[in-house]
């Protein structure tokens, strides 16, 4: 698991590689909720998610309940196929709120 921090004008940029599950997850978290801060828009990059499990989901949906509390944008971007996919079964793209495109090369 490896995250990738940037910030320009105000905005976090957070880049996520490799899996989001059980095996990750705390790891991930303490990671992630640092980058919650009250001055900060955060945009988290799921482009490179090989995996997401429940554990993954959770931390995401935590982000979310978290950002919204401390009146912080929070915005996915790039969703990844293994993102998608969870995100079409489980229809949680309304909870979110962020565009997803599906790539015509996912078969």
């Amino acid at each position: 698991m490896a995250i990738q921090a940037t910030e320009k004008d105000g905005i976090t940029y957070l880049s996520i590689d490799d899996e989001m599950t059980i095996y990750t997850a705390l790891e991930l978290k303490n990671a992630l909720v640092q980058y919650l801060k009250a001055d900060h828009e955060l945009q988290i990059n799921l482009a490179s998610v090989s995996e997401i499990d429940s554990a993954g989901l959770q931390i995401l949906l935590l982000l979310k309940q978290e950002s919204a509390q401390k009146q912080i944008k929070l915005s996915l971007t790039e969703h990844s196929q293994a993102v998608t996919e969870v995100f079409e079964l489980l229809n949680l793209g309304a909870h979110f709120g962020d565009p997803m495109i599906l790539s015509a090369d996912w078969s």
